[in-house]
């Protein structure tokens, strides 16, 4: 194993100890996203799309998610021109990013939690978690009671091809919010194509300083953190 990525593989079990540690950050009194601070992606990278699934009921809870008004994407300023400059490589080389989510106000992960332990709705398992109960989601870490997308550092995405005019989604081997060990990033059993789309994303997002939640292949944290310590609740709008 290479010092890199021994570095790599740190920093991947330090974010999921921040998502799931005993620690919680300090809820910012902010109202809005000017207040808070955060910017709109699309404000510093124009070219970024946006699938913001809470915004919407195509995601796991299969209705739209508390706190979700609008489909933005706001990030910490430093998070937001590190994740332009990402698209800016990657557009270069005819390819592009599509985010599903970035700053994720509290109430909506609370209300993950509060979908965890409603047993009648099962609504999207055959589609995102067909091996496993919803138990298991809490269990396995791929929902917790705490995020740090609450603290406007971290983004899921997924790449596009805009080598052929428009863009079109990359085959990553699952849809975003699969829950299982085929989302896992390095998991076996995917074809050569999926490998190599996770490896070019993995390996664009490292180059400007993002850490990827190992399993989840979309999921990317900006290290270190601007402000690790402040969490926020303000709607999407």
């Amino acid at each position: 194993m290479t010092s890199r990525t021994c570095t790599s593989l740190a920093l991947a079990i330090a974010l999921a100890a921040t998502a799931h540690g005993a620690e919680p950050p300090r809820l910012s009194p902010a109202t809005d996203a000017a207040s808070a601070g955060l910017v709109e992606i699309r404000s510093v990278s124009p070219q970024i799309e946006r699938d913001i699934r809470y915004a919407g009921s195509n995601n796991f809870t299969g209705a739209r998610v508390p706190g979700y008004d609008a489909p933005a994407c706001y990030l910490l300023p430093p998070v937001a021109k590190a994740l332009a400059q990402v698209e800016q490589d990657l557009r270069a080389q005819g390819f592009g990013l599509r985010v599903y989510d970035c700053y994720r106000p509290v109430r909506a992960v609370q209300a993950f939690m509060d979908w965890v332990h409603d047993p009648r709705e099962h609504s999207r398992k055959a589609l995102q978690y067909p091996g496993l109960d919803k138990p298991r989601l809490l269990a396995d870490g791929y929902i917790a009671e705490r995020s740090g997308h609450s603290r406007g550092a971290t983004v899921d995405l997924g790449l596009l091809d805009c080598r052929s005019g428009g863009c079109t989604p990359m085959d990553m081997g699952t849809d975003f919010d699969f829950f299982g060990e085929r989302a896992h990033t390095g998991t076996p059993g995917l074809s050569a194509a999926q490998r190599a789309n996770r490896q070019q994303l993995l390996q664009a997002m490292a180059r400007r300083g993002f850490v990827n939640y190992p399993q989840e292949w979309w999921h990317y944290t900006l290290q270190p953190e601007p402000d690790a310590g402040t969490a926020y609740d303000f709607p999407v709008q």
